[in-house]
């Protein structure tokens, strides 16, 4: 996976987080298969088509905040994940 201070795409901007797609036993083929980038200021109630229930992996980049919720529209059970 990359490190949190790591996540910056090829033209530079700042990204709070990535979420993938595979998963794997071993840690260092975690953080493949599809990629989701959450850009600085987010605020998605819903995830986006074919994202649902598919995320295994996550980075969140530094000075940054991810919440998830168990239910769609911010409902049930938040979770909060950091760098």
């Amino acid at each position: 996976c990359p490190v949190a201070s790591d996540l910056r795409p090829a033209n530079g901007t700042r990204v709070c987080a990535q979420l993938y797609t595979d998963n794997s036993p071993y840690y260092d083929q975690c953080c493949a298969g599809d990629v989701l980038v959450v850009p600085p200021g987010s605020d998605v109630p819903y995830m986006p088509r074919g994202w649902s229930g598919r995320t295994s992996s996550l980075v969140v980049g530094t000075k940054c905040e991810l919440t998830v919720w168990s239910r769609k529209a911010k409902k049930g059970k938040s979770r909060r994940f950091s760098a």
